[in-house]
């Protein structure tokens, strides 16, 4: 079990709103267990095993169909549905980044840090951007009531003519 990190200058409120971070070994299956229970949600063998798919490999860009079909090859009996939701129930816990390109195509970003992204059109391939200093010049006017909650930057790239 995960330890529950609480300073002594912290209220009661905040300690009932902590959440329990947790403990990363680097054994791709206990680490999923782990990310899984430290969220909320619990270890189904099948969120088990497309966990152990997804985040197994370090920083990945997958999208549904893509994690499905690495499923089937892998005999994890799951069906596309179950894919889908499984994604998205990652990502609403935030332990994916949901990246859209265009509309149509829907990337699962195992790196849930502020990156922006490369698409490659020929090959279809979300890469990390690696410049950390990459900044917007100016921010738009945001509507009354609203505020920015994430940017995200995805610039297209295709090989030269």
């Amino acid at each position: 079990m995960s330890d529950l990190i609480i300073t002594d200058d912290q209220s009661d409120a905040d300690i009932l709103g902590a959440v329990r971070m947790p403990t990363l070994t680097g054994c791709p299956w206990h680490d999923v267990n782990e990310m899984l229970q430290s969220v909320g949600l619990r270890p189904t063998r099948q969120r088990m095993a497309l966990g152990w798919l997804l985040f197994g490999k370090g920083d990945r860009h997958l999208t549904a169909e893509m994690l499905y079909e690495e499923a089937i090859q892998a005999k994890v009996p799951v069906s596309l549905a179950t894919v889908y939701n499984t994604l998205n129930q990652l990502t609403e816990a935030g332990l994916l980044r949901q990246v859209s390109v265009d509309g149509t195509k829907t990337y699962f970003d195992t790196n849930v840090s502020d990156h922006h992204h490369f698409y490659l059109e020929g090959n279809h391939e979300l890469v990390d951007i690696a410049d950390p200093h990459l900044v917007l010049q100016k921010m738009p006017d945001v509507p009354e009531g609203y505020e920015i909650a994430r940017i995200d930057m995805v610039v297209r790239l295709r090989k030269v003519r």
